[in-house]
């Protein structure tokens, strides 16, 4: 008889939790708790029921929810079956929801009764879509033109406790989310069990490497900020129930809720951008909240010093993770070298803020414009690219765009960055002038077309400008018109934008906070606005 080939699905991620640590706790807000054991048992049931509502290998279930121990079944149970987990990002106008849940061929829909409305709006679109899963915090069922088939917890109850997952392909397809760029629709990203299960151990492997503030075990008390619906809340969730450790899900984000978890729970490891922490900070600060006990991986945008000072001062134990929606996401995490143990705090600060390392298994290079490895020299400037097990293979159904970025071998991230002599990356711009905004996507390129539109506007630039709070807001340098030079103002521009927000266009966060007023914008040779000089003048 052959040897079993052992592939690596996600599955085999409970084994070590299920004998090491089965009376763990699984915490929902102040309404749910229960053991590692009951979590293996409501996966199963999830898993049978999907089975009994038609769900087969290969169909895509959609979750739209907070962060939450339902989001956490379905992490596991939704692949284990052979299908495909969407984590529908509820925070895309509704047009761009529509869009990811066609274009992914959503069969059935888990949906938490809050977001019921927006589903409501263009649910007679929905092509592919059979079937509603309701959930609900207080099992209510609330009025609702869509079709529910079933309530969530009705739905655990009749399933079985003992279900056997099959075997499968280790490549197969185990999850799929959507990114917004700069321009176009949004763009799936996908990626297979292998992938999960390898990047899960590449950042479980980060821990072990040297003794500084990031590292992480499975006595840890884990509490996502960062939403479960982007890039599987960094993989964190797969690689806390591995190491068996408390979890603690907050549902929808509330800052007397989360310091109240935080304090109630012993909530000791996070992660989150930039905007969070800051909030969190300011709503520990309030209210006297103790954060000491914290560790923070903290990415999605660059962390600004003054936050990073008040987080040392709050004795938050804060790292640098950088990464994509594309690499899963962890490429990178910032840790200390042996040699900086001993250094003053504020000097390690300004260390751990950076992107960091190569993970265990990650290869970071930057290159010039004709694909030439560069130099770790500290100064050689050039495109951050990178390869490990774990990158998407493409976008998905777009082969153009998966040919663009696996161009030469390596995935392009669009980062502009160098690496210096000890290995540490520090990124200095984007290829494409998106703005990072508290974690959000702001293109540079639609807000500019938009101001455009207004009837006293010749021409716009819009840049990403620095921001202790947001990480960076959008700014707009506008030329008026000759006939409106004098009559126009920034506020009449932000009323004509808000139109677009109400319409689902932009989000409220792309409205520039700042817009100034000029005779002409700098150009380039080809005549498009030159946002290096403009960032140059503004900042």
């Amino acid at each position: 008889m052959p040897a079993y080939k052992y592939p690596l699905l996600i599955k085999q991620l409970l084994l070590t939790p299920s004998v090491r640590t089965p009376n763990k706790e699984i915490v929902y807000r102040d309404l749910v708790r229960f053991d590692y054991r009951t979590l293996f048992e409501r996966i199963n049931r999830l898993g049978s029921s999907l089975e009994k509502l038609g769900v087969k290998q290969g169909d895509t279930v959609a979750v739209v929810d907070y962060d939450s121990h339902r989001y956490l079944e379905s992490f596991f149970a939704i692949p284990m079956l052979g299908a495909v987990l969407h984590t529908v990002n509820w925070r895309l106008p509704p047009e761009q929801m529509l869009y990811t849940m066609n274009h992914a061929g959503d069969k059935i829909v888990l949906v938490h009764s809050d977001f019921l409305p927006v589903l409501e709006s263009f649910g007679d679109k929905l092509t592919t879509v059979e079937k509603f899963i309701l959930l609900t915090d207080d099992n209510k069922k609330p009025d609702t033109k869509l079709n529910i088939e079933v309530e969530y917890e009705e739905m655990l109850r009749a399933g079985s406790a003992s279900y056997d997952f099959p075997d499968f392909d280790e490549d197969t397809q185990a999850s799929i989310f959507y990114t917004t760029g700069t321009e176009g629709a949004p763009k799936g990203v996908y990626f297979t069990h292998r992938q999960i299960v390898l990047h899960t151990l590449g950042i479980g492997m980060v821990g072990t490497l040297h003794n500084c503030p990031r590292f992480v075990f499975s006595e840890e008390v884990y509490m996502p900020l960062t939403p479960m619906f982007h890039v599987h809340a960094w993989g964190n969730p797969y690689l806390a129930t591995l190491l068996g450790m408390k979890q603690v899900y907050s549902g929808k984000y509330d800052i007397p809720m989360l310091l109240k978890l935080i304090k109630e729970e012993g909530v000791t490891y996070t992660h989150c951008v930039p905007t969070i922490l800051d909030i969190l900070l300011l709503g520990a600060e309030m209210e006297g909240g103790d954060l000491s006990k914290l560790k923070a991986a903290v990415g999605g945008a660059a962390l600004p010093g003054g936050v990073a000072q008040r987080a040392l001062k709050a004795g938050v134990q804060f790292f640098g993770a950088y990464g994509l929606s594309e690499t899963c996401p962890a490429v990178a995490v910032c840790d200390l070298k042996e040699d900086m143990l001993d250094w003053d705090i504020d000097r390690k600060g300004s260390v751990l803020k950076r992107p960091g390392l190569p993970v265990p298994l990650a290869q970071i290079e930057v290159m010039d414009t004709s694909g030439n490895k560069l130099p770790h020299d500290g100064k050689s400037t050039g495109e951050v690219v990178c390869r490990t097990p774990w990158l998407t293979e493409g976008y998905f159904k777009e082969p153009e765009r998966s040919e663009e970025l696996w161009r030469d071998g390596w995935l392009h991230t669009g980062d502009i960055g160098y690496i210096d002599e000890g290995g540490y990356l520090y990124l200095t711009d984007r290829i494409k002038d998106v703005v990072k905004s508290g974690g959000e996507w702001i293109s540079s390129l639609k807000l500019e077309d938009l101001v455009s539109e207004h009837e006293a506007v010749a021409e716009a630039g819009v840049v990403a400008m620095p921001d202790e709070r947001w990480g960076e807001r959008p700014m707009a340098v506008v030329v008026p018109k000759p006939e409106y030079k004098d009559k126009i103002s920034p506020d009449d521009i932000k009323k004509f934008l808000q139109k677009f927000v109400d319409d689902g266009t932009i989000s409220k966060w792309a409205v520039p906070d700042r817009i100034e007023f000029v005779a002409q914008l700098p150009h380039t040779v080809v005549g498009k606005v030159d946002k290096k000089v403009l960032r140059k003048q503004y900042q």
